[in-house]
């Protein structure tokens, strides 16, 4: 087991971030503390708590949790799920379906969640990083709740690090390390406010470094062999390199344009982001020497808004 797995939050109280939807008095936490469950989508980026939040209202409120991905799995295994629930359901307990990546059943699919969600035979909490509004059939929004979770602050991350680092049973702190200052900062920046990334992480460099202490130098280490190189959304590199992708268009150079395009790409660059910067570059730099770029640019943003 890795140590995001090892550490994860097992009540409301060792759950950080969403104050918004679990903070005291706010409606899922009012739910959770009411045990009174409806079916819902969870909307946030990677790492913000999704899996995590699903697994706590089915623990607390005493609810048979069944997770299935949907890239791996589909109607087949739903049969079974709904199989179980009808059992339960003579039993009077309750079942929560967790469908992650809810988004990438197709509509034949989700169309199977229908009746099962109307009886509430199931309690449905489908995750997503996509807008559902797009990806998800109406029918079934029109059944569900949808709670948009954010991105993980710098403090709370800070707080779920030092819970790793001190905490001795699950944690990292038989090893008794300790981050500076700057090694921390670093590692919440680079982790794109996923704490999944900044907990591996973590634990990479606390068990293969015999420094008792970690500094920048072993982070960069570690992220270059995670294969995500520093391109830090917050820092320089960023910009230098959309920078150098906006003078390489405009210097009619493709070679160099894809180069750069690839980077941004590989390194996890939000396509929308690119997007948006390829319509400001139709706009500003090419203008009316092709008026057909613009068009062109327009069409490549609403395909990645509705496609990805």
């Amino acid at each position: 087991m890795n140590l995001a797995y090892k550490l994860r939050p097992q009540n409301l109280e060792e759950f950080f971030g969403q104050e918004h939807l679990v903070g005291p008095g706010k409606i899922l936490n009012r739910m959770i503390q009411s045990k009174t469950l409806f079916s819902m989508i969870l909307w946030g980026p990677p790492g913000s708590g999704k899996t995590t939040l699903a697994y706590i209202i089915a623990k607390t409120t005493d609810s048979d949790f069944h997770a299935l991905s949907a890239v791996q799995t589909g109607k087949d295994d739903l049969r079974k799920i709904i199989s179980i629930a009808k059992d339960n359901q003579e039993n009077n307990k309750k079942t929560i379906l967790f469908l992650d990546e809810i988004h990438r059943w197709n509509k034949a699919q989700q169309d199977g969640l229908l009746p099962h969600v109307e009886s509430s035979l199931i309690t449905l909490i489908g995750a997503t990083t996509e807008n559902p509004s797009f990806e998800i059939i109406n029918p079934l929004l029109s059944r569900c709740r949808i709670f948009v979770l954010k991105g993980l602050d710098e403090k709370n991350l800070e707080k779920i690090l030092n819970i790793a680092l001190k905490d001795k049973k699950r944690g990292l702190g038989k090893y008794k390390k300790t981050v500076t200052k700057d090694a921390k900062e670093l590692l919440i920046r680079l982790c794109g406010q996923d704490a999944r990334i900044m907990l591996n992480a973590l634990e990479i460099a606390v068990t293969n470094f015999n420094n008792k202490e970690i500094a920048n130098e072993i982070i960069k280490e570690v992220f270059q062999t995670r294969s995500a190189g520093l391109y830090d959304k917050k820092a320089d590199e960023h910009y230098n390199i959309v920078s150098a992708y906006i003078k390489s268009v405009r210097g009619s150079d493709p070679d160099a344009a894809l180069y750069y395009l690839a980077r941004m790409l590989e390194n996890g660059e939000d396509p929308k982001f690119i997007a948006r910067r390829m319509i400001i570059l139709a706009s500003e730099d090419i203008g009316l020497a092709d008026r057909g770029a613009l068009i062109q640019a327009n069409a490549a943003f609403e395909a990645v808004h509705k496609i990805g």
